[in-house]
């Protein structure tokens, strides 16, 4: 195992700036930008080696299960005296002939050895994420690091040297006739394409286990590659900062060509983001008779980040016709109806096999006009309606982040968004009781009599860690409307100043089908607002966001020459 280097033990060459994170350094050049790095991107990086430590932990364990399980197979039939089975083995003359195994030597092994498993990263610019997942993640075997930009590449190789994770020779012990040996390196550098990379690893004797996605702007080019290079149960971790594709109405043409799907104009903007971007992976994996698991789904600050496993199973490929819907949103009240693309249905038959049936769905779910408020409807998607995080996923994440607190510069936000994350429901989409009450034009209530209010009616909530003062329910927009109408009678909207053609007017035309219940209900406190957790992120610095485009200032001045 490398020693990571300490800046007291790193002589900096003239030119360059020394940048640490955690167990890693990397060199910078002080001029330039040649090799693009955001160091806002800690937290990402942070959440990264938790989220494939935990995935790399559970892998393990299935692949123990399954060794186990073979041992006493093999046990069993060892018992019954039937010994090892033959094998066929092929020649070039007689085809596949059926060969006895021997018994010496064929033994299997009586220890389970702990996998290690491959990731590629196929954007890598400084390396420096390349670098901590080497440093950082035990169970790696080691990390390929690609990137297309030859300064980028230089840069990789100078930090990789720097971190002792580079190619050497091993010296021989004093008194050794031996010769000495070659340690291999723990990142390995590719200058070349990142598709052609990810193609070249199709095959499966070839595939890798961990593929991580983290370009400049959206992943859609690189995405086909990713789900055809990952591993059966392989780890898929993909970054997009194009927001202002996914999460406007700006660029809806964009966002088709490189989504598939229309983008929402509502508050739940970033959920849709992260939706239609599953949307994208689910389509991609099921060309190549794969589906994808979503583990974790996050909206972060400027960009999405998302961790879902690729399995290969053709039932499951026909099942991301039922997960996948359109959505009508009302231009005026935010109200949305889902239509479902597709639905299963089973058929079980006299011997009790069960059959699945897979059949469009029936539609429209709403008419033209929204019928909370008589506005225009718009359509979005189609994107990802089912779960976007795994419970028992995130629990083994936010276990080892608690464990390893002195580890990650980024914890107590990790463990407040992990928190919340665990929590939400598996249902779209999240409201904020201040964006209802503006359509009501009344005074708000606050976020626990509105949670308590829906509690009381029957409901299930929970917060969303994609915006702050936000709530999911299991209640439909006319349910919530109802508990604002049972608001608004005693808290009176002064209806002088509303437009006679506003929506507010059709809002508050309609009574009050029960009486809302706005006392306090015991389940509205939840574990992620029982104590004080950094949910949402805090600018660490004046004007931060995404830097530039590496290599955009080099671009301009050559062109300047020319």
């Amino acid at each position: 195992m490398s020693t990571p280097p300490t800046p007291a033990s790193v002589t900096v060459p003239a030119g360059f700036t020394l940048h640490t994170e955690n167990t890693s350094a990397v060199l910078l050049p002080a001029a330039g930008n040649d090799a693009f790095l955001n160091p806002v991107q800690e937290f990402n990086r942070d959440l990264s080696v938790a989220c494939i430590r935990a995935w790399g932990a559970r892998a393990g364990r299935e692949k123990e299960r399954k060794w186990r399980a073979a041992a006493e197979r093999r046990a069993r039939r060892a018992e019954a005296g039937e010994g090892p089975r033959a094998k066929k083995v092929k020649t070039e003359d007689e085809g596949a002939v059926v060969q006895p195994v021997e018994e010496a030597g064929k033994a299997p092994a009586q220890e389970f050895k702990p996998h290690q498993f491959v990731i590629l990263e196929a954007l890598s610019a400084t390396g420096l994420r390349s670098i901590r997942y080497a440093h950082e993640i035990p169970s790696v075997k080691y990390v390929i690091a690609n990137d297309l930009s030859p300064a980028a590449v230089e840069a990789m190789r100078r930090n990789i040297e720097l971190n002792d994770l580079h190619e050497k020779e091993e010296p021989v012990a004093e008194g050794s006739a031996g010769k000495p040996k070659v340690r291999p390196a723990k990142v390995r550098v590719n200058e070349g394409d990142a598709c052609a990379l990810m193609y070249n690893h199709r095959s499966e004797r070839n595939r890798v286990d961990v593929v991580d996605l983290d370009p400049y702007g959206t992943a859609a080019p690189f995405i086909d590659g990713a789900v055809q290079c990952v591993n059966d149960g392989g780890l898929l971790c993909v970054t997009c900062t194009d927001m202002s594709v996914l999460a406007t109405t700006n660029y809806p043409e964009k966002c088709f060509s490189n989504y598939g799907g229309a983008p929402v104009k509502a508050e739940y903007c970033h959920e849709a983001a992260l939706r239609l971007v599953l949307h994208t992976l689910s389509t991609s994996a099921a060309r190549y008779g794969r589906y994808v698991q979503p583990l974790l789904s996050l909206s972060i600050d400027f960009y999405v980040r998302l961790f879902v496993r690729v399995h290969t199973s053709p039932i499951e490929v026909k099942k991301a016709f039922s997960k996948t819907a359109l959505y009508h949103v009302c231009s005026g009240c935010q109200s949305f109806y889902e239509q479902p693309l597709g639905r299963v249905t089973e058929q079980t038959s006299a011997k009790g096999n069960v059959t699945l049936n897979f059949k469009v769905h029936q539609g429209p779910p709403v008419s033209e006009r929204c019928p909370e408020c008589n506005s225009a409807l718009h359509v979005a998607g189609p994107m990802w309606s089912g779960p976007i995080h795994d419970r028992e996923f995130i629990s083994d994440v936010l276990s080892h982040v608690e464990e390893n607190e002195d580890k990650y510069g980024t914890s107590a936000r990790m463990k407040g968004m992990l928190t919340v994350a665990k929590e939400e429901l598996d249902i779209p989409f999240y409201f904020t009781p201040s964006k209802i009450a503006s359509h009501f034009h009344c005074i708000c209530p606050s976020l626990d009599e509105t949670a308590s209010a829906l509690l009381h009616a029957g409901h299930k909530v929970s917060r969303s860690h994609a915006c702050a003062g936000s709530l999911k329910t299991s209640a439909k927009y006319a349910d919530i409307h109802d508990i604002f109408r049972s608001w608004v009678k005693t808290h009176p909207v002064k209806m002088e100043k509303v437009a006679e053609n506003s929506p507010t007017r059709q809002l508050l035309s309609k009574e009050a089908k029960t009486e809302a219940n706005f006392k306090r209900h015991p389940e509205s406190v939840t574990a992620s607002s029982q104590v004080k957790l950094v949910r949402y992120q805090q600018n660490p610095t004046p004007n931060w966001g995404p830097g530039a485009k590496p290599g955009a200032k080099r671009k301009r001045e050559q062109d300047g020459d020319e």
